[in-house]
């Protein structure tokens, strides 16, 4: 079912946003100072050209510099790339077919504001992971001293 979302997704709009992104990083490359930003734009520019199957998660080293970073990136490539987004979804959730395209454009508005200190994971290891978290909440011993 991913397989066939992401060629129903690429087809209708799914390269255009892709190429959005890589028009973004090449942009931050140029100005050599803000090759990081265009580091997550490539990334970025994957995941919105094939995004079932995959989802976004915090990275737990992300610090000070992750937040200073999303705020310059919002003033210079966030508004307009969530814009994109967001008109995309509309235009996809007219139609019945469209909507799950329309949705998964709607979960990438946040991100598309904020992607440094991101990571994209596979959803099948956030599903092996929330499970390993679960197996341990139910563990009748205590593993840590202070609760």
């Amino acid at each position: 079912m991913k397989l066939l979302l992401n060629v129903i997704w690429v087809v209708f709009g799914g390269w255009l946003l892709a190429l959005s992104y890589v028009f973004a990083g090449v942009i931050a490359c140029i100005l050599i100072v803000t090759i990081p930003f265009g580091v997550a734009a490539f990334r970025m520019a994957s995941f919105a050209l094939w995004p079932f199957g995959r989802t976004i998660v915090e990275k737990p080293n992300a610090g000070v510099m992750s937040t200073i970073g999303n705020v310059l990136w919002i003033l210079l490539f966030g508004w307009w790339l969530a814009l994109e987004h967001l008109v995309t979804g509309i235009a996809q959730c007219i139609t019945i077919v469209g909507i799950p395209l329309g949705l998964a454009n709607f979960k990438l508005v946040p991100v598309s504001l904020v992607p440094i200190g991101k990571d994209i994971v596979p959803t099948s290891s956030v599903r092996a992971g929330a499970s390993t978290v679960a197996r341990f909440d139910r563990c009748p011993v205590r593993l840590s001293r202070f609760g």
